[in-house]
């Protein structure tokens, strides 16, 4: 097994003729090809000759993804959203039913969605536990697709008794570990048979590339590779050259996130102005215990989400008077960023779902960075009114 840290500061293939220590960009296009017989070949014996099928710059990305799992291997794609529309349509077909949990990234549930109409899918929602997932799967059920941590109110999803008691033939489940990454959890490891991320996220980390993974067997992932070849997603090289440097750093970045994001999450806690946080560190959560079982550190993520005493306009205002954490749609880089979910992350999610998922209009989802911890407390604090 490769140690975790290699994975991201080391590639697993042959340096090139000038023993370069960083990948080289290939931006060509284009490779000298006269047949499959004679043609250069990459290390899964995939053609080189096309930079939509195959790229040696995106290929060391994969690989590293690959290792960081404990994979067989990994494609890389344009995007997070290009990753699983490419594995929907790659395992779907028409008429299957697929078993998701009504809270998740709900440009995903969107996906999902339009799916249906046009294959004729059976989509069953349930409520984000494993229990609730488990009871929804029957023989009929093709995909099974989480997230281990739930996007906006981080509740915790025991991917490992999922995996362990869904029938051994039938189910496929796929997991997207974007918000929890292989440091605390890696899914492939219980049962799961592919793995995906936004690499936009933690694992590239710095707000400046847009970038998809997926990651499990090589007879997953070669399906997948055909797809991604007929639908035109892949990453393109510069695009994974930077996600390949800012892996080298993922490992110091997340630990330090998290750690802030524990200091976050006791503040707000104990702040008169704030009516509940939701953070799986927390004792106080109802998630914490399943999250000490399945997350590999003593680490819970580095997402802190919470409602304020108050409506929407409340949550405008604080956003407004924040210094350091900037109003922004995403997370996962190095700088604090916060949203209203209920306009962004959680936009798509029908009213009456949202509501009883605990998503309302005072919901704020906090991504932290690694900033100095007391400023981000002071200006939480200052924001808050304290």
């Amino acid at each position: 097994m490769v140690r975790e840290r290699d994975a991201c500061i080391h590639s697993r293939l042959d340096r090139d003729a000038y023993r370069a220590l960083e990948p080289p960009v290939y931006l060509s296009v284009v490779y000298e090809f006269v047949d499959e017989e004679s043609s250069v070949r990459s290390d899964r014996g995939k053609p080189v000759k096309y930079s939509r099928e195959e790229n040696p710059t995106v290929r060391v990305l994969e690989c590293m993804v690959r290792d960081l799992e404990e994979a067989e291997d990994a494609l890389a794609f344009s995007s997070g959203m290009a990753a699983i529309t490419c594995t929907l349509l790659g395992l779907l077909e028409r008429g299957s039913k697929i078993v998701v949990p009504m809270e998740m990234y709900s440009t995903t549930l969107q996906l999902v969605n339009d799916l249906a109409k046009k294959m004729d899918l059976r989509v069953v929602k349930v409520w984000p536990s494993a229990e609730d997932v488990v009871n929804a799967v029957d023989s009929d059920t093709r995909l099974v697709l989480v997230e281990v941590m739930t996007n906006p109110t981080l509740k915790i999803i025991d991917v490992a008794k999922v995996a362990e008691e869904l029938p051994s033939e039938g189910a496929l489940l796929v997991v997207d570990n974007t918000m929890t990454t292989p440091l605390l959890i890696k899914p492939l490891t219980y049962g799961a048979k592919l793995v995906i991320h936004s690499t936009t996220k933690y694992l590239s980390g710095h707000n400046d590339v847009v970038g998809g993974a997926v990651a499990g067997s090589r007879e997953m992932v070669e399906i997948l590779w055909d797809w991604r070849r007929k639908l035109g997603s892949v990453q393109q090289p510069f695009e994974a050259y930077l996600t390949i440097r800012g892996m080298k750093t993922f490992h110091l970045r997340f630990e330090k996130q998290c750690s802030n994001a524990m200091a976050v999450a006791e503040f707000l806690e104990d702040h008169p102005r704030v009516e509940e946080v939701m953070y799986p560190g927390l004792r106080s959560s109802p998630y914490h215990s399943v999250a000490r079982r399945v997350f590999r550190r003593n680490l819970f993520g580095a997402v802190v989400s919470f409602r304020l005493r108050g409506g929407r306009e409340d949550a405008v205002k604080l956003l407004r008077r924040l210094r350091v954490i900037k109003p922004s749609t995403s997370f996962g880089g190095v700088e604090s960023t916060i949203s209203i979910p209920i306009a962004s992350a959680a936009r798509f999610i029908p009213p009456e779902e949202a509501k009883r998922l605990g998503i309302a209009e005072n919901l704020l989802r906090l991504s932290v960075g690694i900033e100095d911890v007391d400023e981000l407390l002071e200006d939480l604090d200052q924001a808050l009114g304290g």
